[in-house]
């Protein structure tokens, strides 16, 4: 059983009169730079960078077992297998460790150097650490040592605006340890975005390396949510379809440049698009 030790319920306190702006600050998200996956990543979910060096970036997708890692702006990618098929959405690098998410909530995790081999046996598979549900965003934090899930679709947030989320502290032998719980009120993004949403249903999740706020992408919604250190949300941007073809994924390098991976379509491969921070 998960045990809580801290809850934090985070309730916007935008009013109801303000109006979001167009861009996120620093961040024109309608003039990416367009990284094309190889047709392996085609289904690219989650992705990540070690330490924000985007050197290389670190990715999965939703079928099979495997990590990817490649350099960005090339389609000469490894692959380290570490389970079987299933649904893998997220992954994350912390102390030189890499975490993977699968949508059932459990986490997979293994040592980086495993990464130039082929396959690995020096998996953890951690079940059990979070109530049953469909999970998608996954964020592990090497300043202070936490790992945070944030919860798609659970039985608990059903019919509220509420959306929960489980904190936990990375042990250095690839094991987590219960630490707390939040929760995200999701009530006025609708007002902020301009469009009606509906319930929110978050991909993915990465601290700002500069601003230190919370960025949360949510597929279903084509939103991009910016939240304060204690969960509250500050503001939120419509993502168009045109560009976004369905955002699954999202980092931040050292630089503070941001990175949104979309799966493919019939008519689109899997891609990462770039957007460069720019001080206005």
């Amino acid at each position: 059983m998960l045990s809580i030790s801290v809850t934090f319920i985070a309730v916007s306190c935008i009013g109801k009169n303000d109006k979001a702006l167009a861009l996120p600050p620093g961040y024109n998200l309608n003039n990416p730079q367009k990284y094309s996956m190889p047709d392996i990543l085609q289904e690219i979910s989650g992705i990540a960078f070690n330490k924000g060096d985007n050197t290389f970036v670190y990715a999965q997708q939703d079928e099979d077992g495997k990590l990817f890692k490649l350099p960005l702006g090339s389609k000469d990618e490894t692959v380290t297998k570490f389970a079987g098929k299933g649904d893998y959405e997220d992954v994350s690098v912390i102390n030189n460790w890499v975490i993977l998410l699968k949508s059932n909530g459990d986490l997979f995790s293994f040592p980086l150097s495993e990464t130039k081999n082929e396959s690995t046996g020096m998996v953890k598979e951690n079940t059990g650490l979070v109530p049953k549900g469909e999970y998608e965003g996954m964020f592990a934090d090497e300043a202070t040592g936490n790992v945070y899930l944030l919860c798609k679709n659970c039985k608990t947030d059903k019919g509220s605006k509420l959306t929960s989320g489980y904190v936990f502290a990375f042990n250095n032998n690839g094991t987590f340890k219960a630490k707390g719980t939040f929760k995200i009120n999701a009530s006025k993004i609708d007002n902020l975005t301009g469009k009606k949403k509906g319930t929110f249903h978050p991909s993915a999740l990465a601290i700002n390396p500069l601003t230190k706020e919370w960025y949360i992408i949510s597929s279903v919604n084509k939103v991009l949510v910016v939240l304060d250190s204690k969960w509250g949300i500050k503001n939120a941007y419509h993502l168009s379809s045109n560009t976004f073809n369905q955002p699954e994924g999202i980092a931040f390098d050292k630089q503070g440049n941001l990175y949104i991976s979309n799966e493919g379509s019939e008519t689109q491969v899997g891609n990462i698009l770039r957007f460069d921070y720019k001080k206005k």
